[in-house]
This record gives structure tokens, C-alpha cells and sequence, in this order.
């Protein structure tokens, strides 16, 4: 028994040994873009292995499996629990998978805007009657902009919460802002998405925002007459590419050189949207979690770029959009995507250079850092 005792206590060295070695070779900071149908969940894992999840995908019928696939990035990521979970706002593609997550994959902190502005049945209920139980004994933070999320080895900053952005700019960042001369106001938006958590973050020489459904007034608001966030590698695109937010004034002037558009197939990627994406100065690459109809032909990026499909395939591609369905309970549900979602995994060095990859047909490219 006490050989037995002692193999068993040498074969559990090793394995925390070889636990050990494979935390300390990770040098990336490993994004995941999941494939939550038109919805967010954005999973960063840091060199260390801890672990931030922006946003948890939908609701409803739709919870179990947006669940089910951010857990299964997050084994692809060698992550058993999440550090972090920021909700950006309280809209039900963006908060509806939370409780199913929060059973898979035990959350150490909560972070969101406070209280939600856009009264619903469904979502008042869950905020008082489900959302404090989930964070009960647990961290909860209610985030200001300036707010810091101490993930180790990355500088991660809040740069909206509840309406409000940076009244200081980022270091580095500040400078006056000529795109804000021409800016027009849009109507303004009473709803959730101007209250999203927008993030930052900041991984040696590498720079990435996230803004979650922010809207263009809170977008012009950030960036005039200054530009508060400076310039980017990666902009994660707010509001699954939507023309009432991504102006001119904000990814203009973050200069990304490749933009990751979190969209559905008949959600985001609207023509207004996509030619502010496609005309930013420096872009490199867009690339896109699903094929859109809403892009037509004009602005249709090449399929190796795309980690989804439709499994309703159309016999031709439009060459004008697709006109997007009035919104509202008669609306139409989007064409089925009922096989394997794929994710686009991005992983950078802290020289500022990053991978980005397609799960679906493993095509991936290089960027080199840049020189600022």
C-alpha cells in the first residue's frame, strides 16, 4: 500500500509539474470570438491562464447552446473557470446565456453598468430575481469608466459604463481628434446599448478594444474633440457591425489593422457599417463570424475569412443586400445554423504581432508588428 501511495503521489507531482511547465510556455494572449449567432461572447485567456469572458451570448431556447460552445472554448483555451465576466449591457443576446455559463464555469467577478435604463419583463426578472444569486459571496463591480480589471501580464481598462466615457485619455492617447469637424449626431438612443461596458486592452505593444453594442452619439462623445483611446492593432466591431454605431470618428481615427465583426447572418454587416469598416486607413484584414446577407456582393469579404456559413445555402450571392427584416416579434428567424459553430481565435505577442485563425478551415494569418 505505501509503494502504491507513493507512485500515486509521484505520477500527481508530475502532472502538476507538467501543469506548471504548460502555464509558464504560454507567451500569447489568446482571444476567442464565439460563435453565439448574431450575439456577443468574447473570451481573452492570459499567459498566466487567467481568464476574462465579455458578454455570454443569448437566451432562451438559444442559452444551453451558446453555453455549451463558450465552454467549449474555453477547453480549447485549457481554462476551467472564468476570472472575469463583464457583461456590457443588458440587452438578451449579450446576457441570456449568463446563468447557464455561470453553472459550467465558476465566475470569481462580475462586472456590468449598474442599473438597467431599458425596462423589460424578462430582463427586470432575471436582474433581481437570478443575477445576485450568481454573484452572491463573489466579486461584483459596478464599472466606471478609468475602472482597472487586474488580469496579470495585461492592462486592461473600462472606457465606457453607463452612458459615460473617459474623461482623460489612455497614456499615449489624447490627440486632437479632425474627424469630430464633420460628425453629425444621430438621433439620440435611450437604450441599453448606450450604456455598454466598452473595454481596452493592452498586451505589451499590442492594443485591442471592445466596445460591446455602444451607439454613435456615446461613440462621438469618447472620441471628441479628442481622441481618448489613441490607436488599436484589433477593434472587435460594436454592435455586430450596425450602421447606428461604427462612425468615421471612432474606427477612423483607432486606425485598426484588422476588425473582427461579431455578426449574424441577417444581424450586422450592413453596407453603411461595412464601408466605414472597409475604407479605415491602415486596415488590413476584416474578418467575420458569419457569412452576411445583409453585405451583398459589394462588400462580401472572401470566404477563408469567414468561420460560418449557413447550412441553407443560396444558389447565388446577391449582388445588392439583403434588406434586414423589421424588427419585432413577426420578424423572421434567420436561415438555420444548426451544425458545428466555429470560432476565430486571435492570439498576440506582447512586440505587438498576432495570429488570427479560422476554426473552420484552419486558415490563419500572420500580422507582423507594427511600427508606431
Amino acid at each position: 500500500m505505501r509503494n502504491r501511495l507513493a507512485g500515486a503521489v509521484k505520477v500527481a507531482v508530475c502532472a502538476g509539474a507538467i501543469a506548471v511547465v504548460g502555464a509558464q510556455t504560454r507567451s500569447t494572449l489568446d482571444m476567442y470570438l464565439i460563435d453565439v449567432e448574431g450575439g456577443n461572447a468574447t473570451l481573452f485567456v492570459t499567459p498566466s491562464g487567467e481568464s476574462l469572458l465579455i458578454d455570454t451570448g443569448n437566451g432562451g431556447a438559444a442559452a444551453v447552446r451558446d453555453a455549451e460552445r463558450i465552454v467549449a472554448a474555453a477547453k480549447d483555451a485549457g481554462v476551467t473557470k472564468l476570472d472575469y465576466l463583464i457583461t456590457t449591457h443588458y440587452h438578451g443576446d449579450h446576457f441570456g446565456a449568463m446563468a447557464e455559463v455561470a453553472t459550467r464555469l465558476p465566475v470569481g467577478h462580475f462586472i456590468d453598468h449598474g442599473a438597467n435604463v431599458q425596462p423589460n419583463a424578462a430582463t427586470d426578472t432575471f436582474l433581481t430575481a437570478v443575477y445576485p444569486k450568481l454573484y452572491a459571496g463573489k466579486m461584483h463591480t459596478v464599472a466606471k469608466p478609468g475602472d482597472a480589471v487586474n488580469l496579470r501580464g495585461l492592462n486592461v481598462r473600462i472606457v465606457t459604463s453607463a452612458g459615460k466615457g473617459l474623461d482623460k485619455p489612455l497614456p499615449g492617447a489624447g490627440s486632437p481628434n479632425p474627424l469630430c469637424t464633420s460628425v453629425k449626431p444621430q438621433d439620440p438612443d435611450p437604450s441599453e446599448n448606450a450604456q455598454s461596458v466598452g473595454t481596452h486592452v493592452t498586451f505589451g505593444r499590442f492594443k485591442l478594444v471592445h466596445l460591446g453594442d455602444l451607439t454613435w452619439n456615446k461613440e462621438i462623445d469618447l472620441m471628441c474633440p479628442s481622441n481618448r483611446l489613441g490607436t488599436v492593432d484589433v477593434f472587435v466591431v460594436s454592435h455586430h457591425g450596425q450602421p447606428i454605431s461604427n462612425s468615421e470618428v471612432l474606427v477612423h481615427a483607432l486606425r485598426p489593422r484588422v476588425a473582427l465583426l461579431n455578426n449574424g447572418t441577417r444581424k450586422g454587416g450592413q453596407p453603411a457599417a461595412m464601408r466605414v469598416l472597409h475604407t479605415s486607413p491602415g486596415l488590413e484584414d476584416l474578418w467575420q463570424l458569419h457569412f452576411s446577407q445583409l453585405s451583398g456582393q459589394e462588400y462580401t469579404v472572401p470566404g477563408m475569412f469567414i468561420a460560418n456559413g449557413i447550412d441553407e445555402q443560396l444558389t447565388a450571392m446577391p449582388i445588392e443586400a439583403v434588406a434586414p427584416p423589421a424588427p419585432g416579434p413577426g420578424a423572421p428567424p434567420p436561415p438555420a445554423h444548426n451544425g458545428a459553430a466555429h470560432w476565430l481565435k486571435l492570439s498576440a505577442q506582447t512586440d505587438g504581432s498576432f495570429v488570427v485563425r479560422n476554426a473552420r478551415n484552419g486558415f490563419q494569418k500572420t500580422y507582423r508588428a507594427a511600427s508606431r
